[in-house]
């Protein structure tokens, strides 16, 4: 996926023209009726339409919806409050979801593909690493991602409590480049507008400073069926923001929400500082120790400094006891650092792929797996 870049003065409606890989986050507000815990058909009908049009624009979509607990709730109206009962709702839920998504995309040729992930999938790189390769696969094959958090299974200890952070968290693993987080006003005031009329709307937000981060607490708490808010909209864009993923808080309330961002409607555009692969790449260099090694031959090294991926046939040894997602200092043959990177495979299992050929792979393991020991956009190399 190409990098998007933003314009020297950007907007909503620009970020949005200039993004290739894009999520959508709806809550439960928008998607489904309060009154009948009936999705809201009109109204996804034309998202879905706003979403093909994207595709057809050749743009990237990723959809984090919200919904699968009121829909259960429609239909077993005699649930408590519990976790349990939660799990149960949504476990009814989530089918009505993916059902009303591949309902509303068919008429576009569009399928969606459902993706429920849980606090640790996004925070435990092995986990993190397979639920990337899940959502890679089905935007290669231009299946529409639908995510949302998985409520059947999730204690609370391993949940989001809202699906704005799901959604950032989202933004980061695929390293998309516009988040938009679709809410019941239209962007970042200075107050809460429906208390103040002098709120003034805040168009662009640079730096998220604590004076900019203190206007979202406690308002715009949606109403009805949802349970987020501005302040964990900002949180989210904070999240967003550290993968170098910009963010639109934009309203939903209006058929074709995403039509109406690039039609120059009012929204908030939270800017990012660097690109997603930036940002990733600096994660890398910085923030993880490496826990173990991996020595390469004069020809890998020549490969990975020209821009290619790490191949079993390049490794002459392997040290330490990382497992897959963790990451690895890579020496040349002198005992050199190279750079570091995050393994595809466990220690164990690439010391059986050392020096072997790719196409080796699933008959030494049992299993085909990647082709690769560290891809390069895993992998950082040492300025020298």
């Amino acid at each position: 996926m190409s990098q998007a870049a933003l314009p020297a003065s950007p907007d909503a409606a620009s970020a949005l023209s200039a993004a290739r890989r894009v999520v959508v986050k709806i809550g439960s507000s928008l998607l489904i009726d309060a009154a009948t815990r009936q999705p809201t058909h009109d109204w996804l009908a034309a998202v879905a339409s706003d979403l093909a049009a994207l595709k057809a624009e050749g743009r990237e979509v990723i959809v984090v919806s919200s919904g699968s607990i009121a829909l259960g709730r429609g239909r077993l109206p005699g649930l408590g409050a519990r976790l349990e009962d939660k799990q149960a709702a949504a476990s009814v839920g989530q089918s009505l979801l993916m059902a009303a998504w591949s309902e509303a995309l068919a008429p576009h040729g569009l399928i969606a593909g459902q993706v429920l992930l849980t606090r640790d999938d996004t925070e435990r790189r092995r986990r993190w690493l397979n639920a990337r390769a899940t959502i890679q696969a089905l935007l290669t094959h231009g299946v529409i991602p639908i995510v949302n958090e998985n409520d059947t299974v999730a204690t609370e200890e391993i949940r989001y409590g809202d699906n704005d952070r799901l959604a950032a968290r989202t933004a980061q693993l695929a390293r998309a480049d516009l988040l938009i987080l679709l809410s019941d006003v239209d962007g970042l005031y200075t107050a809460d507008p429906r208390r103040d009329p002098n709120a003034a709307h805040l168009p662009l937000i640079e730096t998220l400073s604590p004076d900019i981060l203190a206007m979202g607490g406690g308002a715009n708490a949606e109403a009805g069926v949802g349970t987020g808010g501005m302040a964990t909209k900002l949180a989210a864009a904070q999240i967003a923001r550290s993968a170098g993923c910009a963010t639109i808080i934009a309203s939903g309330q209006t058929l074709s929400p995403l039509s109406a961002i690039r039609d120059g409607a009012r929204a908030t555009l939270i800017a990012a500082p660097d690109g997603p692969m930036a940002a990733y790449k600096q994660w890398i260099a910085g923030s993880l120790s490496p826990a173990g090694t991996l020595t390469l031959d004069a020809g890998a090294v020549t490969a990975l400094k020209a821009g290619k991926s790490l191949l079993p046939a390049g490794v002459t040894g392997v040290s330490g006891g990382f497992e897959k997602g963790d990451c690895v200092r890579l020496i040349d043959p002198d005992g050199r650092s190279v750079g570091v990177g995050l393994a595809a495979y466990a220690a164990d299992e690439a010391a059986r792929l050392r020096g072997r050929r790719s196409e080796e792979i699933e008959t030494l393991l049992g299993y085909r797996g990647a082709s690769v020991l560290i891809h390069r956009d895993d992998m950082v190399l040492d300025d020298r």
